[in-house]
């Protein structure tokens, strides 16, 4: 039975760490979202259209060809670090860009500056991360509040529960318990990295746009291809202190390349 198996206590470092990577990816595009509205006076709406558009095209369409694609590629594809790499990298930047390409061309054409660029960037990258992280943070709080309860029996709703479930419901019980506190915090920073990115290659998306010049365009493409598969092949290599650290490096001096344009 269940009750008889000790999960050991969730350590409130690692709470802690929840409570910081749940902070940064749900507080942070929300904080965004005021100052760069009440500094840029750039449109609330622009924020929506780009949480939308991110929706629409990366969590939507870009996940029906990945089934697709596994489906007839199987572990060629899945097997081969590099090619998956790759892929996965080519997969997100055309869809993700090309979404934002659209998404300023066609919702954004009456109020297109450089300002609502930046808003667009925000909702893109700020919904990506309360979606993708500050839900999970969300579930990983949950749970360690009540294995710290001693509520594991309502958490797994023991009656009834296959040897399937209950298996993987003690992987994921023990994931969290066990699991180093600084690795919580890990989710937070990438976000991070992310949100600059985001945002940084929604300013060049917008210039392609604007300049009607689809260099900018293909250079967002190529700047999200590059950046996903490194992560993708470093993360195999690395450990993941050193790759976050990284990720963060390289998305900071993307950013301030694009801010240093977004400035002249």
């Amino acid at each position: 039975m269940l009750e008889n198996i000790a999960i050991p206590n969730v350590p409130t470092a690692s709470i802690v760490c929840m409570m910081v990577s749940l902070a940064i990816s749900v507080g942070v595009p929300i904080v965004l979202c005021i100052v760069v509205c009440r500094k840029t006076k750039a449109r609330i709406s622009s924020f929506f259209i780009g949480a939308a558009t991110f929706v629409l095209f990366a969590m939507i369409l870009e996940r029906i060809l990945h089934a697709i694609v596994f489906k007839a590629a199987g572990t060629a594809l899945t097997g081969n670090i590099w090619l998956y790499a790759l892929y996965g990298g080519l997969a997100a930047g055309v869809f993700e860009e090309t979404g934002r390409f659209l998404a300023m061309k066609l919702c954004m054409r009456k109020h297109l500056n450089k300002q609502n660029a930046i808003m667009y960037g925000v909702g893109h990258g700020g919904i990506e991360a309360i979606l993708l992280v500050g839900m999970a943070c969300i579930s990983n709080l949950v749970i360690a509040m009540m294995i710290n309860s001693g509520q594991i029996s309502a958490l797994l709703s023991i009656s009834g529960v296959d040897d399937t479930t209950y298996q993987l419901a003690m992987t994921q019980l023990m994931a969290v318990s066990t699991a180093p506190f600084w690795q919580f915090c890990m989710a937070g920073v990438e976000r991070m990295a992310a949100i600059i990115f985001h945002i940084s290659a929604s300013y060049l998306v917008y210039l392609a746009v604007s300049r009607k010049k689809l260099f900018y365009y293909l250079l967002a493409i190529l700047a999200h291809l590059l950046l996903d598969a490194f992560t993708l092949i470093i993360g195999s290599f690395l450990p993941v202190l050193a790759v976050e650290a990284l990720l963060l490096l390289i998305s900071g001096a993307f950013g301030y390349v694009i801010w240093r344009m977004y400035r002249k």
